[in-house]
């Protein structure tokens, strides 16, 4: 399944690309966080809206893929850190001695990467989730309860 329906009704499934974004005199009051975790399936949206990201844009982009193979250069701001994720070298859940499911990857490493880096300021973060359903409505539960992240600042792939 390749398809966001876990993300609530009245998220916006637009661009997002300069919410909360906006020249204060010239300085931003709080750094805005950008996170885009998806799979192979929605590649080409998190190609588009990263190509929309302001040019000061901070965060980290995670794409997961079938193996290294499926690795490219992704154009993205500076500051944003663009990291692949080859289910073909990766395992599944610790001691299962399984494949990496698609999704998994994925939402492990935004998971992990969001409870580090918006601990402090979640309100600041814009989040856009795509591809497997499995990897994408754990990713939405971590950060709307784990995080207490409102739903608001998420958004996801646009629906078929």
């Amino acid at each position: 399944m390749t398809n966001d329906s876990v993300l609530p009704e009245h998220a916006d499934n637009g661009s997002f690309a300069h919410l909360g974004h906006g020249a204060h005199g010239g300085r931003h009051r709080t750094r805005v966080q950008y996170l885009l975790a998806g799979d192979e399936t929605v590649l080409a949206e998190m190609q588009a809206l990263a190509a929309t990201l302001p040019l000061c844009a901070t965060g980290r982009i995670f794409v997961e893929v079938a193996s290294e193979a499926d690795v490219f250069e992704l154009s993205a701001p500076p500051r944003m850190t663009v990291t692949w994720l080859a289910r073909s070298t990766r395992r599944g859940s610790a001691g299962s001695g399984r494949a990496c499911a698609r999704g998994e990857a994925v939402s492990r490493a935004a998971r992990a990467w969001a409870s580090e880096m918006l601990c402090d300021d979640p309100e600041s973060a814009h989040i856009w989730l795509g591809g497997d359903e499995r990897g994408v409505a754990e990713t939405y539960r971590h950060l709307t309860v784990g995080l207490d992240i409102l739903p608001d600042h998420i958004h996801g792939a646009a629906r078929a």
